[in-house]
């Protein structure tokens, strides 16, 4: 089975991240690396109770990535094994302008 992270900005060719021979991680090892980042970019959460599902997590730190960090393909590929882990999905698609994670 395919296992592939995108990442969909603005006016930029999708960033395609495959999977199919990176090591896989465990949920909470990645759940854990999403929150470094959801601290370490300052990200807010989308939803006003201030619950942060694992889903916007992954949303809200691709945004606050932006392009030029999934041009780091060391960084890209940390992401998508950790989207796909957290969120127990092989494939995941994330579109930062429309706000939507789709799987």
């Amino acid at each position: 089975m395919k296992s592939e992270v995108s990442v969909t900005f603005k006016d930029v060719a999708p960033f395609r991240i495959d999977l199919d021979k990176a090591e896989p991680m465990t949920p909470e090892a990645a759940r854990a690396w999403l929150d470094e980042q959801f601290t370490q970019f300052e990200c807010e959460p989308l939803r006003l109770t201030g619950k942060v599902l694992n889903a916007d997590k992954v949303l809200v730190v691709a945004q606050a990535a932006g392009p030029s960090r999934f041009a780091d393909a060391k960084w890209a590929l940390q992401f998508g094994r950790c989207a796909s882990a957290a969120l127990g999905r092989p494939v995941v698609n994330v579109d930062v302008q429309e706000s939507i994670v789709g799987y």
